[in-house]
């Protein structure tokens, strides 16, 4: 037992990442995060999402170990924050969101330097810093001054960091904040490599649609609680009102909607102008759809207009995004 919790083992979270069990932190009255519960397994990609303040820093310092929680447990790899610290810090790459780096040290040395406080000795340690330069595209800023580089750089050689010791469990904090576009792009395309070799990653972010793209489940916080919890895919049904398919068809578009508009599952049509990928206006017919009904509800909508004459060119679902379900499902209300 620890701290009134029994352990990862007896619980049966032997096989989980990250486990954590009604995780709270107060300051006074003031709750910074509350009965916080997560269960990440090898290879999952996490975003963690919130607003500012809503607690996601408070998350992950506590399973850095390096805040105590008030209340609750957490497991990295089975090792409790409280009794196993020195052996969680072995495990995990923690990245803040905002680091210094030593003025009178070269990018490479910047690294060795961490290297040896792993106690990685001799020529493996010149190998595994070279290598992770490599990773992380820095290689021929290896003899630059580490507190000349560029703030995508410097994120770079944060997590170039972080991945010296080859931890099992990363927990990046705004890894792509105040990165340029080209920056966020390398930041989230190392994300996807690192996915690919099996690491667990708690990544928190506020670029919400590239944490859809490299992310297969997604935690949203806010004042502390944690709302959402789960697969993108599913975050995206449960934010979805109904489902919205635009159609384009050639003919009359007021004659068509009329036609489309006694199926039964449709909730309404509305003819709007867009202009796609190819920089051409066009019209289309928006339809929306009871979600309720299901997928194949909708699949006889193309046939119905055939019958009635119409030739389509194109009949699509449109998505929604996670920007789309933060909005819906956050009130931008801090803790």
């Amino acid at each position: 037992m620890t701290g009134g919790f029994t352990t990862a083992a007896e619980n049966g979270y032997n096989t989980a990442m990250i486990q954590t069990e009604d995780l709270t932190k107060q300051y006074g009255q003031f709750t910074a995060l509350k009965n916080l519960k997560l269960n990440l397994t090898a290879g999952d990609l996490f975003g963690f999402i919130g607003p500012n303040g809503s607690g996601k820093t408070t998350t992950m310092k506590i399973l850095a170990t390096l805040l105590q929680p008030t209340y609750g447990e957490a497991y990295i790899c089975g090792h409790s924050i409280y009794t196993q610290p020195k052996e969680i810090r072995m495990l995990i790459g923690y990245m803040p969101d905002f680091f210094g780096v030593y003025d009178d040290m070269t990018v490479l040395e910047y690294l060795e330097f961490f290297a040896a406080a792993y106690r990685i000795k001799g020529e493996a340690r010149r190998k595994v810093c070279e290598e992770n330069l490599e990773l992380v595209d820095l290689s021929y800023k290896r003899d630059a001054m580490a507190n000349s580089l560029s703030r995508g750089m410097t994120q770079r050689l944060g997590l170039a960091r972080v991945l010296l010791h080859d931890p099992q469990v990363l927990l990046l904090d705004e890894p792509a904040s105040g990165l340029d576009p080209r920056a966020r792009i390398e930041m989230r395309n190392l994300l996807k490599v690192l996915g690919t070799r099996g690491k667990t990653i708690m990544v928190s972010s506020h670029i919400l649609p590239e944490l859809a793209d490299i992310c297969n489940k997604v935690g949203i916080i806010e004042r502390g609680e944690l709302l959402v919890n789960a697969d993108v895919s599913e975050v995206m049904r449960k934010v979805r009102d109904h489902i919205i398919i635009n159609i384009e068809v050639v003919g009359n578009l007021e004659d068509a909607a009329k036609i489309v508009e006694q199926h039964s599952s449709v909730k309404s049509v509305e003819i709007i102008k867009t202009v796609g990928t190819d920089t051409v206006a066009r019209t289309l017919l928006k339809v929306a759809m009871d979600k309720d009904k299901g997928l194949d509800d909708y699949c006889d909508l193309p046939n119905l207009l055939i019958e009635h004459g119409f030739k389509i060119r194109s009949f699509k679902e449109e998505e929604i995004n996670l920007e789309t379900a933060f909005m819906t499902l956050t009130k931008g209300i801090t803790a």
